[in-house]
């Protein structure tokens, strides 16, 4: 148990640095976001949409892998020491990410005139795509460099760089819309970042790490030995990426063929808006995986249970509620940003976040679970399952329903996949949710998001007072119901007290809500000890 707290603190130490620079990103992104939702037309905006779709299809055949390989034995290595080992891990994964990087950047650039007249019907959309695909090369440079950034547990650095990048997105792309380049400036000031971002990952991977490392000469067969083993545990993890990538890159398609450009628009700026939520699932999901690589399965099974159960207690138990305030604020959050503007976007936002729900199931536990022990062969099997759900229900639903179609059909496509994967892990290493704790804390924040929504709507007022008041009464509700039906206990606050610890002032202000939890844990203590079965001996 105490290595598992210790693996606990280590963990929540970087999600919190992961958590610190995407909330610090995503705010600066927001603010560019906003102001760029002001400036651009809808159907401008749903046009820089439909030109991002090419270049993201591309990259789901860009990493084969390699990245999720990187994370695993740079943490593996490091356990044991091995710095020529890390050296040739850097050098064959680097290599290939150059290599495939620039092969499918030339592949985009040749098609982009195609998808534009054949695919798209929109050939204005042609110089978009273009500068978009440039961002192929420069986005594998990234996720080559933050790979390695994570196996060696400096999330800092992580953070640092989704930061500059932020800051470079927010000024350029609103700068050159308001300079009146429309679609065309947004996707340079998207580009130009990118590229950016794509140099400054491989200076600080060089200086910050490698450089570091012990010297030691590297010949190609060695780096493609070390690539084949990266490969071999890669590819079938890549292969079931690919698949629920392009899955998700069809529905993308499909919107682009069927569904109006100013709809598109408001899709995205809601799922601008629904990028809050990775404030809990990027670093959590970032943390776990090399927090799962180093557990040994067949010596730690009691360890990995644990650990397992507990990171979908502590996941579900900050996403669930963030989600469900989020779903009932939608309104209020995107008026008092945009007035009027994004008329339906408010609507698509409750819709789109759901998904995040499911992390009452594990949803961000089991994949990092199953390819932290190399059972990539599962996630592909799994992910041809819901490609073949997807595909009809997407020719089912989108041509008819439009946004909506496509919320609801990645919504549905993936739930057999999910409880199997769930059934599988049980039985296999024992790992398995407690289903009476996640059904507790989806109660305390049903209960938060009925009563914020039932009183919201008996107000008539600013959009601005709604997100206030509904934000402040959402909070004070889960934090008293939740310690009140068990779903966190005083275990629980003991172990986020200590996984908090060491973070300086920020633990001081995660106290207060736990501070909150602990009068109501006491409360409820005494309330129960009042009327224990020895003190109703007592009573007259």
């Amino acid at each position: 148990m105490k290595k598992a707290l210790k693996m606990g603190k280590v963990s929540f130490t970087g999600s919190f640095q992961l958590f610190i620079g995407k909330t610090v990103s995503t705010v600066i992104l927001a603010v560019g976001t906003i102001i760029l939702g002001i400036f651009i037309l809808e159907g401008d905006y749903g046009l820089y949409a439909i030109a991002l779709i090419p270049a993201t299809t591309m990259l789901l055949f860009q990493d084969w892998g390699i990245g999720s390989a990187m994370t695993k034995y740079c943490a593996h290595y490091r356990v044991l020491n091995k710095d020529g080992e890390l050296r040739k891990v850097i050098v064959a994964g680097l290599t290939f990410q150059v290599a495939t990087g620039l092969a499918l950047t030339v592949l985009s650039l040749l098609m982009a005139n195609s998808i534009a007249s054949t695919i798209f019907g929109n050939p204005e959309s042609a110089l978009l795509i273009t500068l978009a695909s440039i961002t192929i090369l420069s986005t594998a440079l990234i996720v080559a460099s933050q790979s390695v950034f994570v196996g060696f547990e400096r999330m800092g650095l992580t953070s640092l760089l989704m930061i500059c990048y932020a800051i470079a997105q927010s000024m350029l792309s609103p700068l050159l819309v308001y300079l009146g380049y429309g679609a065309l400036g947004a996707i340079l000031g998207y580009t130009i970042s990118s590229i950016a971002a794509g140099v400054m990952a491989v200076t600080m991977l060089y200086f910050a790490i490698f450089r570091k490392l012990a010297p030691q000469n590297t010949n190609k067969s060695e780096i493609s030995q070390t690539l084949r083993i990266m490969l071999r545990y890669g590819i079938p993890l890549a292969i079931g990426a690919i698949l629920a990538g392009l899955l998700a890159q069809f529905y993308a398609f499909m919107m682009a063929s069927f569904v109006d450009l100013a709809l598109i628009g408001n899709y995205r700026i809601a799922i601008n808006f629904a990028i809050l939520l990775t404030f809990f699932t990027m670093p959590i999901g970032t943390v776990l995986f090399p927090a799962f690589s180093k557990l040994n399965p067949q010596n730690e099974q009691q360890l990995l249970q644990t650990v397992f159960k507990s990171s979908v207690k502590y996941t579900a138990l900050f996403l669930v509620p963030a989600t469900m305030a989020l779903m009932v604020l939608a309104k209020p959050v995107i008026g008092t940003i945009y007035g009027d503007k994004w008329l339906y976007a408010p609507f698509f936002l409750a819709l789109y976040v759901i998904s995040n729900l499911f992390a009452i199931f594990g949803t961000f536990s089991r994949g990092n679970l199953l390819a932290a022990l190399g059972e990539t062969k599962l996630l592909m099997k799994l992910n041809i399952l819901t490609l073949f759900i997807g595909v009809p229900l997407a020719f089912l639903l989108i041509p008819q329903f439009g946004i909506i179609g496509v919320i609801v059909v990645t919504l549905v496509a993936g739930i057999p996949s999910m409880f199997i994967s769930l059934h599988w892990a049980w039985k296999r290493y024992g790992a398995k949710i407690d289903f009476k704790a996640s059904a507790k804390i989806f109660l305390a924040s049903a209960t938060a998001g009925t009563a914020t929504y039932l009183f919201l709507n008996i107000l008539n007022t600013a959009n601005w007072v709604l997100l206030a008041t509904g934000m402040a009464l959402f909070l004070a509700i889960y934090l008293t119901t939740a310690p009140l039906i068990g779903a966190i206990n005083q275990k629980d606050v003991d172990n986020l007290r200590s996984m908090f610890s060491g973070l300086g002032i920020i633990s001081k202000i995660l106290e207060i809500p736990l501070v909150l939890v602990q009068k109501v844990l006491n409360l409820r203590s005494n309330s129960g000890n009042q009327f224990s079965p020895a003190t109703e001996k007592s009573l007259p």
